[in-house]
Order: C-alpha cells, then sequence, then structure tokens
C-alpha cells in the first residue's frame, strides 16, 4: 500500500478495514486530540475504543459516555467566544464516532473518518486560543497514524 498523503487516501484505506480496525484507529484519532477534552468519562470512553479486546457491554457504555458528553456539551458550541469548550465538545464528538455500533451507521459512513473529522475540528477550536502555529497540522498527523497503523 502506499503511503497516505491526502485525505481521499486517507478514506480509501480507512474504507477497507473492519469495524473494530475502524474503532480503533478512530480510537487514536481522538486520542490525539484528548488534551483538550475536560472529561474523565470521554477519556475513559477512548481508552475503551482502543481496546482490541473490549467487550460489547464495555463498548456500548462508552459510546453511551461519550455521545451523552459531545450532547452535553453542544450548547455551547453555538457560542464565538469559548473556543476551548468547542474543542471539549469535539473531543467527545469524536470519541463517540469512533465506538458508533454498526447498527447506527448511516449508509457509508465510516466511524474512522467521522472521528478523524471532529478531532480535526477539536483541534481547529483550539487554535484560535493558541498564539502560533504548528509544524505539523492534525490531518498530516492523522496521516501518519493511519500509516503507523496500517
Amino acid at each position: 500500500m502506499a503511503a497516505i498523503s491526502n485525505d481521499h487516501g486517507l478514506r480509501d484505506a480507512l474504507n477497507t478495514l473492519t469495524a473494530q480496525q475502524q474503532r480503533i484507529i478512530g480510537g487514536r484519532f481522538a486520542k490525539n486530540v484528548m488534551h483538550l477534552c475536560n472529561d474523565d468519562r470521554v477519556s475513559r470512553a477512548a481508552k475503551t475504543a482502543l481496546d482490541p479486546d473490549a467487550g460489547d457491554t464495555a463498548l456500548e457504555d462508552a459510546f453511551k459516555a461519550a455521545k451523552a458528553y459531545a450532547t452535553k456539551t453542544y450548547t455551547d458550541c453555538g457560542k464565538d467566544t469559548d473556543w476551548l469548550a468547542q474543542a471539549d465538545h469535539f473531543v467527545a464528538a469524536a470519541v463517540a464516532a469512533a465506538l458508533t455500533p454498526a447498527g447506527q451507521l448511516s449508509g457509508k459512513m465510516n466511524p474512522a473518518w467521522k472521528a478523524a473529522v471532529q478531532a480535526r475540528m477539536a483541534k481547529n477550536c483550539a487554535m484560535m486560543e493558541e498564539e502560533e502555529g504548528e509544524e505539523e497540522g492534525e490531518p498530516e498527523r492523522q496521516y501518519r497514524i493511519a500509516n503507523e497503523s496500517l
């Protein structure tokens, strides 16, 4: 497989993965921005997403915890004055995306891709509060994660 260096390649690669592999790599994307989240339940849910041996009950509980926090923080997302609160919301949304049960996936939705996009949103919100830019953007970090994982 050629090295992933753009979103098209990333999406193509993610679409070849099993449901468990999508969950784990989506969890890796979320973990990369976890420092922007203020909720321990979301952090524990992300750890569950990364666990290849997690059982159905643990996965369902983790999804519900991340989804509940993302829903709770959704109203903060409309405020344009608290970028870090918005980043917090998108981290939870990334974790929830990675953990989305197969029965709740619509159409061709790929949970790893959705987690990647939500993680990017979290990072974009946090960048509004940062003084300096970064050497490597979130998409490039995701390409690196995918290249290391696949």
